[in-house]
């Protein structure tokens, strides 16, 4: 055996004629006169193999162990498939099991399984056709993401996942500490002073990768992170995680019209790219998940962002006589309900908002010359709102000691970001876009949950 071999989709690409082996999971198997039926799948494709078993060509005390969920290997011929749906289908006449699967217990066995029990069997539910396609279209787009940057010159930078800055300031962070040890009696501190303690001072899983990403713009120009990210917020919602991936390109030299130029050009390419790339996936889903789902994906493809500001969007909200949940107006942040108005009922395509109130922003956002609005730009496309967001940074020392200062921060703690601007300080910009919130938007999946392999939310952290 080897990784070389010829997979399912191999296979179901191939013309009929000659031997071939087929390995994976059985999906189905189905037993008819004289003949047996099996659906199987190795998870390279959304489409099945079925294999074809007349009897007694294979044992029986063999083909009974060809249960659903049981792992295989049958080897024949490659055959024209008289049925519809594949062109070819296997003609077998000798195989092996590898791992039997007892089909009263094994859980994929249920029908109709509800996503809430298919999060409690994640370390299964992939070899289903829902989450095969999730995985092979999250597969797709993260390598639609690096080739988008490694073929524009960026350089991927591993950002520490500890820190000892919060980034957002928002304070949701998760500690990371030697001092907390487990016992027989369960959790104990064996001191409370930060000094005692491994790093010497309060260290936590990062919220964002942007902050030591920057440090690498100011000296190789063109950089970006892509990698996992963490926040402590006791949050239930299908749209929250406490760990996720985070994409965030940051450019020397660059003032928030090229920000917003990349972030326009990444999410039609990234679409784009899955489109073609994902296309039986993502059928799937435009049937059983979200029936716009293709329209909406092609519509972003083809459309130019539009672009106003923060005051012009609410000026238009606050005049489209719609009762919204939440209220509309000048210093309040926009909801998913307002940003899907936006671009589904008054624009019709994806819009860019810019020049946010400076109270809503974080802190290292670049002041406007009129000192309350910030060089922040948010991407909000139909059906999801919110894609992106990213600005372009402060670049003035003391205005960002200011800022830093406002946000009841400490600036101490921030003295190597605070460098940059001491020392060859350049104009620069960047944004951040959650990859699971991209993910979602790709497939119609409702809960993002259901678009990484393991989720971590309150009182889940298994597998």
């Amino acid at each position: 055996m080897d990784y070389r071999r010829q997979y399912l989709r191999d296979l179901l690409a191939s013309p009929p004629g000659g031997r071939a082996s087929a390995y994976g999971w059985v999906k189905t198997r189905r037993d008819s006169k004289g003949v047996s039926f099996v659906q199987m799948n190795d998870g390279s494709c959304f489409a099945d193999l079925q294999v074809v078993v007349e009897a007694g060509t294979i044992p029986e005390e063999s083909l009974k162990l060809a249960t659903t969920g049981a792992c295989v290997r049958f080897d024949g011929e490659l055959v024209a498939s008289p049925g519809s749906g594949q062109a070819v289908e296997l003609k077998a006449d000798a195989m092996e099991v590898f791992g039997a699967a007892d089909p009263q217990s094994y859980p994929l066995q249920k029908k109709g399984a509800t996503m809430e029990f298919l999060r409690e069997i994640a370390h299964l539910r992939m070899r289903g056709n829902t989450f095969g396609a999730v995985t092979r279209v999250r597969n797709r787009a993260a390598w639609a993401v690096h080739r988008f940057f490694q073929e524009r010159g960026f350089s991927w930078i591993h950002t520490p996942i500890i820190t000892a800055s919060d980034c957002e300031g928002a304070g949701a962070m998760f500690a990371v500490s030697t001092l907390l040890e487990h016992g027989e009696k369960g959790f104990r501190l064996r001191g409370t002073d930060p000094a005692e303690d491994f790093f010497g001072k309060p260290a936590y899983l990062t919220v964002s990768g942007q902050l030591n990403v920057e440090t690498y713009a100011l000296g190789m120009t063109n950089v970006y992170t892509f990698g996992p990210t963490f926040r402590a917020e006791n949050s239930n919602t299908p749209r929250h995680l406490a760990e996720f991936w985070m994409i965030e390109p940051e450019m020397a030299f660059c003032d928030l019209e090229g920000d917003m130029n990349l972030a326009e050009e990444f999410v039609r390419e990234v679409i784009s790219d899955v489109l073609s790339g994902c296309a039986p996936d993502l059928e799937f889903f435009n049937q059983r998940i979200e029936p716009e789902l293709l329209k909406t994906l092609d519509h972003v493809v083809e459309s130019s962002f539009e672009r106003m500001t923060y005051t012009e969007a609410m000026r238009l909200l606050e005049a489209s006589g719609e009762s919204f949940e939440f209220p509309v107006g000048y210093g309040h942040d926009l909801q998913s309900e307002h940003e899907r108005w936006l671009t589904e009922t008054k624009v019709g395509r994806p819009v860019i908002l810019t020049d946010y109130p400076k109270e809503i922003k974080a802190f290292y956002m670049k002041l406007n010359d009129d000192a309350k609005t910030v060089r922040a730009m948010d991407v909000l496309v139909p059906r999801i709102g919110e894609l992106i967001g990213g600005s372009q940074r402060e670049d003035d020392l003391a205005a960002l000691e200011a800022r830093i200062k406002e946000g009841g921060l400490d600036p101490a703690a921030y003295w190597w970001y605070l460098d940059l601007r001491r020392f060859g300080s350049a104009p620069h910009a960047g944004f951040g876009l959650g990859f699971e919130r991209l993910i979602m938007y790709l497939t119609g999946m409702k809960n993002i949950r259901d678009v990484i392999p393991f989720h971590r939310t309150p009182g889940h952290a298994d597998f």
